[in-house]
């Protein structure tokens, strides 16, 4: 496997000593894929998933009795512009 432009196309700058690392855990990593593929599972149905659960959601609608007033929350805002609640900045633009 030649690391090296492996690390070109991932854009990595590795020393010799990462090379050599990286060089034999690859290697290492394409034999198991290998012994992977080499396992027969013509008699296993594919699958996605095997706990057999699936998502619960609540239905997309509004609860308006969980809904706050806008003047409400404003009212509480320490400062508010144009229906916004003001923070102070917490990135510098330069």
């Amino acid at each position: 496997m030649d690391i090296r432009h492996v690390a070109k196309l991932a854009n990595l700058k590795l020393s010799a000593e990462e090379e050599k690392v990286l060089s034999n855990q690859l290697t290492e990593t394409l034999h198991t894929i290998d012994l992977i593929n080499d396992i027969n599972t013509s008699g296993v149905n594919p699958t996605s998933q095997v706990t057999g659960l699936e998502n619960v959601v609540r239905p997309d609608e509004i609860d308006s009795g969980r809904l706050i007033p806008q003047s409400l929350v404003l009212s509480q805002a320490g400062k508010s512009h144009n229906g916004y609640i003001v923070v102070p900045a917490i990135f510098d633009e330069h």
